[in-house]
């Protein structure tokens, strides 16, 4: 056996092996791919070079950008935003059927544009919308299944850290792959919108509520107008070359904290909790960058990458087939990773064989970011799944019949964001961020 299948025996086995038994994602990953370093390398420079590489992995000014923008999440998931992000949906989907359904949807959809996070949609917008579904007579197995669903749009609409993620690995632009994701997080939505319009047909009682009086409309609006502030001037300053996604990050904690203090949802006793939880989760990210850097040296440094790109040549010299075996791989392996970790061990393979076949990795993001949003909903490991069901007080397997409709709609959708780069690539080559593609 050659060096390259040993070191893809290694790691293939090593990491599912470890996880099988319960061992962390992060561990699971770094550990074999330290290994495969010392039978390359010799005892010394495998641990040494391992050590090195988990440094340069997390020794990055754009990587600040992920615990800020998780900070901003968790102030706003604790400051009473996804309420009156929900009153500002309820305005705008009252006339249609089913339409407290709507409401989840639009609801977080919007709190993923402002919060970067599907596990804070599915948890904060359905503890509202749970119970005010089941009161209307909603059968909370589908309530459940629409929350879990649209919660990763979330992922799509910046800011999203998982795109920041891509764009350490791809060296892309940042506020490239923020612009990109709108289209395909707007279509995300519009799809979820879809299954529950065939729905709300077989349900005739679940009318909808009719527009509000406009004096109520105008107020959800304007209770709504200064978290959505935060879009224009985050996503506009990064955009617009006001500030790094770095300082943009900063930016949006500072307007998250004084919004949540003017709202008086949240006062200084609070932030203890909060900066707790924030760290908590930006400290397995970073952990998680930092040992997965070991395995993108290791599998670059025996070859893997090229050998899978000679095998994919040799079978299809057409992107449309190469397309469609990346998007079988990733649905079927990114299954029991996190988004995450599936990015940062898929992209280093993927992105220098798209290249080869003309793809923009601009384009090549999106597709491997809507892909992980299919994952973290789907079992046995999708966090978002786990949160929305409980959230709506049900078993998961009682939540996977409703969401088998919701799959096979957004299955479509991800063809549509493979095969018409445009939908991806049309407005940051608009905003001047990329030519051509």
């Amino acid at each position: 056996m050659n060096e390259a299948g040993l070191v893809a025996l290694i790691l293939v086995v090593g990491m599912f092996g470890l996880m099988a038994i319960g061992v962390s994602v992060s561990v699971s990953i770094g550990l074999p791919s330290a290994i495969c370093l010392v039978i390359l390398m010799g005892h010394d420079s495998g641990i040494f070079t391992s050590a090195q590489k988990i440094y340069n992995g997390i020794d990055s000014f754009a990587l600040l950008a992920i615990p800020l923008f998780v900070l901003a999440g968790a102030i706003m998931n604790s400051g009473g935003i996804a309420s009156r992000l929900i009153g500002l949906a309820k305005a705008l989907t009252g006339p249609l059927p089913a339409s407290l359904a709507h409401t989840n949807i639009i609801a977080n959809a919007l709190f993923g544009a402002i919060s970067g996070s599907a596990l804070a949609g599915a948890s904060a917008v359905g503890a509202i919308m749970s119970p005010e579904m089941e009161k209307d007579g909603y059968d909370m197995r589908f309530g459940a299944a629409v929350n879990i669903a649209s919660a990763p749009s979330g992922m799509l609409i910046p800011p999203s850290n998982t795109t920041i993620v891509y764009a350490l690995v791809s060296q892309a632009s940042v506020g490239a792959l923020f612009m990109a994701g709108y289209l395909p997080g707007i279509l995300w939505a519009v799809t979820c919108m879809v299954i529950v319009a065939f729905y709300a047909r077989k349900h005739p009682e679940l009318k909808g509520k009719g527009f509000p009086p406009i004096k109520e409309g105008l107020l959800a609006f304007w209770r709504a107008l200064p978290s959505l502030g935060l879009i224009i001037v985050v996503i506009g300053g990064i955009i617009g070359g006001v500030f790094t996604p770095t300082e943009g990050a900063a930016v949006a904690v500072v307007y998250a904290l004084v919004l949540s203090f003017i709202y008086r949802t949240i006062s200084f006793k609070d932030l203890p909790r909060i900066l707790l939880n924030a760290t908590r989760t930006s400290s397995v990210v970073i952990f998680l960058i930092g040992l997965s850097s070991i395995m993108s040296y290791a599998m670059t440094f025996s070859g893997i990458p090229d050998l899978i790109g000679d095998w994919l040549t040799s079978i299809t010299d057409s992107p449309v087939v190469f397309l469609l075996i990346m998007m079988v791989i990733l649905l079927v392996i990114g299954i029991p990773l996190d988004a995450t970790p599936a990015v940062l061990i898929f992209t280093p393979i993927f992105l220098p064989i798209a290249t080869q076949y003309g793809i923009h990795p601009v384009h090549l993001g999106m597709m491997m970011v809507f892909n992980m949003c299919i994952a973290v909903i789907s079992p046995p490991s999708a966090p978002v799944l786990f949160v929305g069901a409980r959230v709506a007080g049900k078993k998961v397997e009682d939540v996977i019949g409703p969401l088998m409709p919701f799959f096979g709609a957004l299955i479509v959708s991800l063809l549509i964001v493979q095969y018409v780069p445009a939908l991806s690539l049309a407005l940051p080559r608009a905003a001047g961020l990329i030519v051509g593609g």
